[in-house]
């Protein structure tokens, strides 16, 4: 079942159960993959709960606890769809195998780790935290 079926499916669930809050962001979501010509479906995801987490640190500033619940909340939704994200134990592990493997050792060469990185665990590990780690691993 691709992901755009299995999100219709949910979306259907939850309009019969009347969870709004799952409805109301299955249909973003879904909205955002039907707007894109050949979207990255993974990549589509990703987005949405890094916006919604910039949208978070912004309603904490702002006082808006509320808000930034609810959009805690969406992203408990849309995890639902991603692969099972590496610890940064897990993480650390397995860039530093990848580190290894590549034979890299300068940061001029950041760029090859990041994209090894993506390649073999997408969606899996955080970018901001996989270039942090590769950067402590390079000199």
């Amino acid at each position: 079942m691709s992901l755009l079926e299995q999100i219709n499916a949910d979306l259907k669930k939850a309009m019969l159960e009347r969870d709004e809050l799952t409805r109301d962001t299955l249909r973003m979501v879904k909205s955002e993959l039907l707007t894109l010509d050949k979207p990255d479906d993974l990549a589509v995801l990703s987005r949405a709960v890094k916006s919604r987490r910039d949208s978070i640190k912004s309603y904490i500033e702002g006082g808006r606890q509320d808000l930034a619940d609810k959009e805690q909340a969406e992203i408990g939704v849309i995890e639902r769809y991603l692969p099972k994200q590496l610890s940064e134990d897990e993480a650390r592990e397995a860039i530093t195998a990848i580190v290894a493997e590549l034979g890299v050792s300068t940061k001029k060469e950041l760029g090859r780790v990041m994209k090894e990185i993506k390649a073999r665990f997408p969606g899996q590990v955080d970018g901001k935290l996989a270039a942090s780690i590769a950067g402590q691993l390079l000199d």
